[in-house]
């Protein structure tokens, strides 16, 4: 019998180990809880109960504990709920048993709330219960949804898998059953909990364990900080159940020290090539191509160019995942050039982009680029920046966005603070500015909608700076009329609808576009909002190649790169008054997908080989930026 029990301790170790681990809990409660598990048993009742806390009156002499507890922060706005252990033996922390299952009362990701909400059969009544929220009704109402939706920041915890497709890596939300969400904060807790996907049923639960003895009647609570040890950023973590003003923060952000680039580069594993001189090749070469890009193998047919299937023998390796050991190939082959830049990934990364921009335009950011806050180390500064502006009346919606990933994935808009400072717990993010006043496109069937340009640039070489743009470029629109509400609307709010099955995607062609723009805005002509795009492009290429590696771009002969920028124009106000379209770079693409410009521009592939790796730019459809 217990060689069985050993034996589906190993199993158990072995597949939840790591998680195990990772979350503390103590090897000590891994037998008894991976029994529970397999068993589907919530005993919690039989050791906890929920009490109700009474409010008391001012003018009520109430008990100084009482008082002491009505100061702690509850998560809801309904009546003040504890639990407390109930057990007449207590618990001890040293018992292998004494750990617990806490049930999740709903799983979702954020983009599916509103509709299951509507939708899912007793959801909304639950919710609302559980949040302390007024709902009497049988059919959902607008009112109640939006109140679950605002109040749900202060009840939700969070996971991510670790293994699937980028749509399936999207965070999960969650918020526990009725006993876990009575759970209440404590900077000394009682308890930890953290969440567990259980394989074999691939379901999520919460794990409960205490972290000392506990009598009868003792509180159980948890650090809804855990792990954090500044006082301040527990101070601004722990701001959706402690409304505190952080004003006295300044909301100045400079770029980041050397050795945050440094750790990048590290992080990366990204090894910089020794210093080469710049190969010169025969006139009339032709050049073997080493590539994984089906779209290149299928468009590229320059005389000048053959592919080959041998990595080894190749004067050109163009490749879709990135490099990394530049170093042996500087030193191994010099001459054979490649698609990619040593710390490029300071361009197309969005927390690295935001930093190195604050070289063109001071803490705030250049006038090109929506203000920016990486979450991870700007939170008191941002959390400034918020209050200000409300303080202010100013505009205060956000758009939060996972560092690297693309297609909007993970990426919500938002005006509520709390939401914004829990999405923090979930993946690395940046919080930027979102546009409110953008330059709107008449679509005839549906409105004044949004719009985003995608342009390719060509970037030749570092030193000297040579930089080049494709003369078509792309543009996406939203699918419903611009309005700064229904955040949660994504054909209201975001352009990028070839991925989002069911979902009209509208194109214009470049050519097109140009004269309806101009016949919407007539004292805009093309050629002038372009060339302030084209401004902002070569003020984004020189700030990111402006100091060495691991700082800036590394200047690597033998690197040559295409990227998609995409951007957006908003309306500004210029320094002598003038109403203007000020460009917004919203992100830098590697690698980026060009089946739309090898559908409609057959010589894409060629023009771009010829621009960059036979330096012959006349002819090309391109435009040198700088």
């Amino acid at each position: 019998m217990e060689g069985d029990g050993e034996e589906e301790l190993e199993a158990f170790a072995g597949l939840h180990g790591a998680a195990l681990r990772a979350a503390g809990v103590p090897p000590r409660f891994w037998g008894s809880l991976g029994r529970k598990l397999r068993g589907e048993v919530f005993d919690a009742g039989d050791y906890f109960g929920i009490m109700q806390v009474e409010e008391v009156d001012d003018e009520e002499e109430g008990d100084v504990e009482m008082e002491e507890q009505l100061k702690k922060p509850n998560p809801g706005n309904g009546p003040c709920f504890k639990v407390i252990v109930t057990n007449e033996n207590g618990l001890q922390a040293s018992n292998p048993n004494s750990v617990f299952l806490i049930d999740h009362a709903w799983t979702y990701r954020v983009e599916h709330a509103r509709q299951q909400l509507l939708h899912v059969p007793g959801l909304l009544h639950r919710m609302a219960s559980l949040m302390g929220i007024d709902f009497h009704g049988e059919i959902p109402d607008e009112g109640s949804i939006e109140q679950v939706l605002q109040e749900m920041w202060k009840y939700n915890q969070t996971y991510q898998l670790s293994q699937g497709t980028a749509e399936e890596k999207v965070p999960v939300w969650y918020i526990m059953d009725e006993f876990g969400s009575r759970i209440q904060h404590s900077d000394q807790p009682s308890f930890a909990a953290a969440p567990l996907f259980y394989m074999p049923q691939q379901i999520a639960y919460t794990v409960l364990w205490p972290l000392r003895d506990l009598e009868t009647g003792d509180e159980v609570t948890r650090d809804y900080a855990y792990g954090e040890t500044d006082r301040l950023i527990r101070k601004c973590v722990l701001l959706p159940w402690v409304p505190t003003e952080v004003l006295d923060v300044s909301c100045v952000t400079p770029e980041p020290p050397d050795e945050y680039y440094q750790a990048i580069l590290a992080e990366n594993k990204e090894k910089l090539p020794v210093v080469i001189n710049p190969p010169v090749y025969a006139k009339d070469k032709v050049f073997k191509v080493f590539t994984d890009i089906q779209q290149v193998l299928t468009n590229l047919t320059h005389p000048r160019f053959v592919f080959t299937d041998n990595e080894g023998e190749a004067d050109i390796l163009y490749n879709f995942s990135h490099f990394k050991d530049y170093r042996k190939l500087s030193e191994e082959r010099p001459e054979v050039m490649l698609n990619q830049f040593p710390c490029e990934n300071l361009l197309t990364v969005k927390d690295c982009l935001a930093s190195i921009a604050r070289r063109a335009g001071g803490p705030d950011g250049p006038r090109w680029l929506p203000r920016t806050f990486n979450l991870q180390t700007e939170l008191p500064q941002f959390i400034s920046y918020f209050q200000q502006r409300d303080r202010r009346g100013e505009d205060n919606h956000w758009i939060c966005k996972p560092w690297n990933l693309a297609r909007s994935l993970d990426t919500h808009i938002t005006n509520s603070l709390n939401n914004i400072i829990r999405h923090r717990e979930s993946s690395p993010k940046v919080v930027c500015k979102y546009i409110e006043n953008p330059v709107l496109f008449a679509r005839e069937d549906v409105g004044l909608v949004k719009f985003d340009i995608r342009y390719v640039v060509l970037l030749r070489s570092i030193r000297p700076l040579r930089l080049y743009s494709y003369d078509v470029f792309w543009l996406r629109f939203s699918n419903r009329a611009f309005s700064l509400d229904d955040l949660d609307d994504y054909e209201k709010h975001f352009t990028v609808m070839n991925y989002a099955p069911g979902v009209t995607l509208k194109q214009v062609h470049c050519e097109d576009f140009i004269p309806l723009f101009e016949k919407q805005y007539p004292e805009y002509p093309w050629t002038t909002v372009q060339a302030d795009i084209f401004k902002a492009f070569a003020e984004l290429f020189q700030v990111a190649s402006a100091k060495p590696a691991p700082l800036g771009i590394c200047d690597y002969p033998s690197s040559r790169a295409i990227y998609a920028i995409d951007l957006m124009l908003k309306w500004d106000t210029s320094r002598d008054g003038k109403r203007i379209m000020q460009p917004q770079i919203l992100e830098v693409n590697f690698n980026p997908d060009c089946d739309r410009a090898c559908k409609y521009h057959p010589t894409f592939f060629n023009d771009v080989f010829s621009t960059l790796f036979l330096d012959e730019p006349d002819n090309c459809h391109v435009t040198c930026i700088v």
